[in-house]
């Protein structure tokens, strides 16, 4: 049996074989996805129910979203069952970003890999979660609420796209803590420089509030904003713990270089 080829650091990988490992990366996690669509259209239409949950509870009794193409019912029970599918195959994802990076970490820093794909998989579940049960509810509360003079006619196209868009978009956006951790781990950002920038933090959670959320009020806005700014905190807390470890860390090693540089005779032996 041949021996396991080991994979090359990124010094020794070409640009080439950056890209061919990206490929099977992506590769990877597509077929994941898409094996995973199978049970996913097989309960299509419970996903369906659950997803259109939010705003099938404000509408007048019986009323039903609407299409207006002979293929729309078709197309939206398979992006229903691809972004079940997204969800559901997400620590595999995760873990495939993880093993595209990894080659660049040190070896002490490659035992970190459970730890990785258990917490971006978890803020990016809990996003969604937050997205669902907060977010979207009150979303489609104020627009229907707001259009209770009309007869609301909402396209199944259109009301995937706002589904999409919500809970994708919070869903990554609670992988800051996650980001900032490996970021602090590889000295790019401090504790100190998330706190010196806190209000520019502040007014780009207001900002992502904005694009994410359908709703121009404040209110809704906020109920974005707001965990973001605490995910923030965390991420801060995060910070400063990678940073007096890397502070502790450098410390043990200065004093271990001093100890061999006044005991040559004891290295040697």
């Amino acid at each position: 049996m041949r021996p396991r080829k080991a994979r090359k650091s990124p010094d020794e990988m070409t640009f080439l074989e950056h890209l061919e490992d990206l490929r099977k990366r992506l590769l990877y996690s597509f077929i994941a996805i898409f094996v995973a669509v199978i049970p996913g259209w097989i309960f299509s239409r419970q996903l369906y129910a659950i997803l259109a949950r939010p705003v099938t509870q404000y509408l007048p009794e019986g009323t039903k979203l609407a299409f207006t193409t002979l293929t729309a019912p078709f197309m939206l029970y398979l992006k229903v069952s691809f972004l079940a599918a997204l969800f559901f195959t997400s620590p595999f994802v995760f873990y495939q970003l993880w093993m595209f990076v990894s080659p660049g970490l040190y070896q002490k820093e490659k035992k970190y890999v459970i730890p990785f794909v258990f917490f971006t998989s978890f803020f990016f579940l809990l996003g969604a979660v937050f997205g669902y049960f907060i977010v979207f509810p009150w979303a489609c509360r104020f627009f229907l609420t707001l259009g209770k003079d009309f007869q609301p006619v909402i396209t199944v196209d259109q009301y995937f796209s706002f589904a999409l868009k919500v809970l994708l978009g919070i869903a990554l956006v609670f992988e800051l803590p996650t980001l900032v951790y490996f970021l602090s781990k590889i000295g790019l950002i401090t504790s100190r420089w998330m706190i010196k920038n806190f209000q520019y933090a502040v007014l780009a959670a207001f900002i992502i509030a904005a694009v994410i959320t359908p709703t121009p009020d404040m209110i809704t806005q906020s109920i974005v904003a707001v965990p973001m700014i605490a995910l923030y905190g965390l991420s801060i807390l995060i910070a400063l713990v990678v940073g007096k470890n890397k502070e502790r860390q450098k410390r043990k090693e200065e004093v271990v270089a001093k100890e061999k540089a006044q005991n040559p005779d004891n290295l040697a032996g």
